[in-house]
């Protein structure tokens, strides 16, 4: 087992190294306006006011190079608290610049203004922001994209063009207001109305035909697809009639390239694809869809389809005609929304390049191990209350039969300043505290616990944890995300772990580097990271009604011995609670 003083001796060095770096090559600063601002959007022949920023849906695109400070003013000319989370940011030593609410700030008040500070250390391909707090990222979302630093090439093809697609839902009605429901009578949300394509339903949707997303490519060029999946519920199968999608990067992090004709994407997750158009005009158009892909046994979802079309353009055409609609449009064949074995093959293809240049760094050993349950269950309904839940109850999600419970004095604040007496405790369990059959028969008993209990870690301790999901009130995917770090997934499997067999089947040579990453419905993943980045970081479930009912947690790294091991001081214009 390799020590936590071995390996601070080893952070030593690599963070020297780093400052080194950093010295010697800084980038440039990307400004930009964030004005939270309400709009009114029309979709499935319905307008609302909205919760945007720039007024735009999705929102604006923050562009950036590796090594690139960027700086977002955020002014909430809106009636809701606001923060911005950058998904996937590592934000070393700026955790003050994370975004989830009440975890790494208070949010931001109306009338209120916050500028988020953070460097790009390390990381290439796409991430996103969105907001995190409530369902109000059903609107506010936008891509991050990432580019090598100048001179610095892909490790694949140069495409001709890329394009973000980001994968969102939409309701007729309020999300604030179907969350407030929700959580009043302790059942499931309505679901979504529609599935979008960069925030339009599509074609399949009634009077959405001219809502559609449309791509225009020429023959013979390729094409990188910088897809994201800001969906606020659901796991989305996608495909492109007539032609393949070669996977080169996950999570801004390069992989070894594959091609498929349908891949799977999870909330939270991006994915970079190369699409090459065919090679003469083909005469037809093609249909791109995105599905939902779902293992519940009971409850609701969105189980519907959105279409966006791919185009050609004619070279023998003089006209710049729009879309002609008397061209065949040909459809592909999405797997079957309950289809875990395609899931499954596709996550197994995913790998680190893990050459010279982009190594795969997983820790060899692990000095501190956890195993946490992950799944529903229930919270007994208030007396005389009128509940919508499992035999009355209310829905309830946990961890290790913990949910989570937010503070009203932001996390990271309360370890700053050294005052976490009555804000949270350091007690969260390492495993559960009463074993059974995961993925078997449930307990009898489904009530879990409430707490706003975190972990504890000093600061270069290599972690392993192990996420099993539970098969109480139905075995379900969940997509778990972890702020602050990237891990990666060195195992996962189906049916209960094994911790004395499955361990030897780990890949510790080239897995895939992530920052979300699903766990199968009764099945588990094992991940692992270095815990390199001091502060408190959010780790929990992507779907948002899972969030909303407790499925989360968050970890203390402290700070190292050296000053760059530090996190920082809080800016002065961090909101206040």
């Amino acid at each position: 087992m390799a020590s936590v003083s071995y390996l601070l001796r080893c952070s030593v060095l690599v963070a020297v190294l780093m400052l080194f770096a950093v010295d010697s090559a800084k980038g440039d600063t990307r400004e930009y306006q964030f004005d939270v601002q309400m709009a009114n959007v029309t979709r499935l022949c319905s307008s609302k006011s909205v919760v945007t920023v720039n007024g735009q849906f999705p929102g604006p695109t923050v562009f950036a190079r590796e090594g690139d400070l960027v700086v977002v003013r955020v002014v909430n000319h809106a009636s809701y608290n606001m923060s911005i989370h950058w998904h996937g940011i590592r934000q070393l030593r700026s955790g003050w610049a994370d975004g989830p609410a009440y975890i790494t700030q208070c949010p931001i008040q109306p009338g209120g203004s916050y500028v988020y500070k953070f460097t790009i250390t390390g990381q290439r391909g796409t991430l996103w922001w969105h907001a995190h707090l409530s369902w109000l990222r059903a609107t506010v979302y936008g891509a991050i994209v990432i580019l090598p630093k100048v001179g610095v090439p892909y490790p694949f093809p140069a495409p001709d063009k890329e394009v973000p697609v980001v994968f969102g839902e939409w309701w007729t009605v309020d999300t604030e207001a179907v969350i407030s429901q929700a959580m009043q009578t302790g059942g499931g949300p309505n679901v979504s109305d529609a599935f979008t394509i960069n925030g339009l339903p599509g074609p399949l949707y009634n009077c959405s035909a001219k809502d559609t997303f449309k791509l225009k490519v020429e023959p013979g060029k390729t094409y990188m697809l910088r897809l994201i999946n800001a969906a606020l519920n659901d796991e989305l199968f996608f495909s492109i009639a007539g032609h393949n999608l070669t996977v080169v990067d996950v999570d801004a992090v390069y992989v070894k390239p594959f091609t498929v004709d349908t891949l799977i994407i999870t909330p939270g997750q991006t994915t970079n694809v190369l699409l090459t158009a065919k090679p003469s005009y083909p005469g037809a158009t093609f249909y791109m869809l995105a599905a939902p892909y779902s293992t519940a046994a009971s409850g609701t979802f969105d189980n519907t389809t959105v279409a966006g079309i791919l185009e050609y353009e004619d070279p023998s055409s003089q006209s710049s005609a729009a879309f002609d609609k008397n061209l065949p449009v040909l459809k592909p064949t999405l797997p079957q929304i309950n289809d875990t074995n395609f899931v499954s093959n596709f996550t197994a293809k995913l790998r680190s390049l893990a050459t010279a240049e982009y190594p795969a760094n997983v820790p060899q050993q692990v000095d501190r191990k956890f195993f946490f349950t992950v799944g529903l269950g229930t919270h007994p309904c208030a007396v005389n209350g009128t509940c919508q839940g499992p035999n009355g109850s209310r829905f309830a999600a946990a961890l290790n039969n913990v949910s989570f419970v937010l503070p009203t004095t932001a996390l990271l604040q309360s370890h700053f300043t050294g005052r976490s007496n009555g804000v949270y405790s350091s007690n969260f369990p390492a495993m559960p505290l009463s074993p059974f059959n995961y993925t078997g028969t449930p307990p009898n008993n489904t009530n879990v616990s409430n707490g706003t209990r975190l972990v504890v870690l000093p600061y270069g301790t290599s972690v392993e944890l192990v996420m099993q999901g539970t098969s109480i009130l139905g075995a379900e995917s969940h997509p778990f995300h972890l702020h602050g770090f990237n891990f990666f997934v060195v195992g996962q499997g189906f049916g209960n772990f094994d911790p004395a067999n499955d361990p030897a089947k780990y890949n510790l040579v080239d897995p895939v580097e992530r920052n979300t990453v699903g766990v199968p419905a009764a099945g588990w993943v094992a991940i692992r990271f270095l815990a390199d980045n001091p502060g408190v970081w959010f780790m929990h479930c992507h779907l948002e009604v899972h969030v909303s009912w407790g499925l989360k947690m968050a970890w203390v790294v402290q700070d190292g011995r050296l000053p760059i091991q530090k996190i920082l001081p809080p800016p002065s214009d961090l909101p206040k609670c």
